[in-house]
């Protein structure tokens, strides 16, 4: 279980000890930043003992070398030297953009909202993770039918834009952000309106009709 706040490690690891079955023995390790989970995963494969599931909070301190800033990088890390384990995303984060980020880079047997949590919905989903996984929080299912639902088809970069937008970024800075022009930022904001169907050209109107079909 990783999570940089130690009260809420104990109520789920005190939540999942009270509710596990009768046939299930717990083992819990607990790490509070990127530094210590990375130690207890090599540590893990060094003894030939990996870890069944793995809690990952996003919102981590970022490790000591500078190489991992968050959960996110975290959980990629483990899909690499844990290839079997079960990764449960727990997050605050409920836009559009980083929920569809998590999912495509992840792909997280489950994915836990924390506003939406309480300790019934942690045990079904630990549950749910071991026999039949993948198990989203209503939060999560929400954004991922609006986005099914929805005709429009954007891109990685027209994700981010939207959410840079929606984040306060000006639109003279978004190229530092994406590694592009100025010129093609102004090119893939217009093409998101056009999308849209943005008659006023306004950022404010593009960012609320993308909140409406679950694109921010």
């Amino acid at each position: 279980m990783i999570d940089d706040h130690p009260m809420i490690i104990e109520g789920y690891q005190n939540t999942l000890l009270f509710t596990k079955k009768d046939n299930q023995e717990l083992t819990i390790d607990i790490a509070n930043n990127c530094d210590e989970a990375i130690h207890f995963m090599d540590k893990a494969m060094e003894h030939a003992t990996p870890y069944d599931v793995l809690f990952v909070d996003i919102s981590l301190p970022p490790s000591t070398d500078g190489s991992m800033n968050s959960g996110e990088d975290l959980a990629e890390y483990a899909r690499n030297v844990l290839p079997n384990a079960k990764i449960i995303i727990l997050t605050m984060f409920n836009e559009s953009f980083r929920i569809h980020n998590i999912i495509k880079t992840i792909d997280p047997e489950g994915f836990l909202i924390k506003s939406d949590l309480t300790s019934s919905e942690l045990a079904s989903a630990f549950q749910a993770v071991l026999n039949n996984p993948p198990f989203y929080s209503g939060t999560v299912n929400s954004h991922i039918r609006k986005t099914i639902t929805s005709d429009i088809v954007i891109d990685e970069k027209n994700r981010k834009i939207l959410h840079l937008l929606s984040q306060g970024v000006k639109t003279k800075n978004l190229a530092s952000h994406l590694d592009i022009s100025l010129s093609a930022v102004e090119k893939r904001k217009k093409q998101l309106k056009d999308l849209f169907n943005v008659q006023d050209g306004q950022d404010e109107t593009l960012l609320n009709e993308a909140r409406k079909k679950g694109f921010v």
